[in-house]
């Protein structure tokens, strides 16, 4: 399980998290809602290493991992989907896939074919280049580039963001099917709640760098929750 305690993260002088507490659990959603500026990516670059922690604590499967770099934390199993998805324009889609590699052990170095049931339209796009796709195909290869990794846990940041509703739906059919097996913890960001409010278990509303809300979904008040995400 990941348990982030009581973490502070500064950029320079400016506070971006304050004493924010958070887990996520193998065989659940643990999903992150708020309005864009109050901390939400900054949490995700903590948990995943890519940006150093003040104080407070991070562990993943009872290790402390609080000052691991994140290829360490890639090692350990966690995968992390950025915001804008960040595919290699320039590679193909199959060449996408397989920098997943670099955390696998040489024999496991394969893409898996359940990538291709979970995803069809990369089967036909191996040799196309990851710019040339569209947005809802970038934000496919880089939700299978992370599968690549064979995570335990994986980190999704708003990859409904800028998506056609069809490829939406596909993306939380995924979604729910990894949660559904049990062996993946899935701490998801959004801003839009009718999307988390169905695939979550667990929803946490952060505010000005605080988790100002939390708890099991069906414990949570759905208009204090949208009272909290609206401008």
């Amino acid at each position: 399980m990941l348990e982030v305690n009581s973490i502070d993260l500064h950029y320079g002088a400016a506070i971006a998290l304050r004493q924010v507490s958070i887990q996520a659990v193998p065989g659940a959603v643990t999903c992150l809602l708020g309005r864009n500026g109050v901390g939400k990516t900054s949490l995700l670059r903590a948990i995943t290493g890519a940006h150093p922690v003040s104080s407070g604590t991070i562990e993943w499967e009872g290790e402390d991992i609080t000052r691991l770099p994140i290829y360490e934390r890639a090692r350990r199993g966690i995968a992390w989907v950025p915001q804008g998805r960040d595919v290699f324009p320039l590679l193909t889609v199959r060449e996408n896939l397989e920098t997943g590699f670099a955390v696998l052990p040489r024999g496991q170095r394969r893409v898996p074919d359940e990538i291709f049931d979970l995803f069809p339209v990369l089967k036909s796009m191996l040799g196309r280049r990851g710019g040339d796709l569209s947005g809802g195909q970038q934000q496919q290869l880089a939700i299978a580039r992370a599968l690549v990794m064979k995570p335990r846990l994986i980190v999704l940041d708003e990859p409904t963001e800028g998506i056609q509703p069809s490829i939406i739906k596909d993306i939380g059919r995924v979604i729910d099917l990894l949660r559904s097996r049990g062996e993946m913890a899935i701490l998801l960001v959004e801003q839009y709640f009718d999307f988390a409010q169905e695939l979550a278990q667990t929803i946490a509303v952060m505010d000005r760098g605080d988790i100002v809300l939390s708890g099991r979904r069906e414990d949570l008040d759905e208009a204090d929750v949208r009272r909290r995400l609206s401008v």
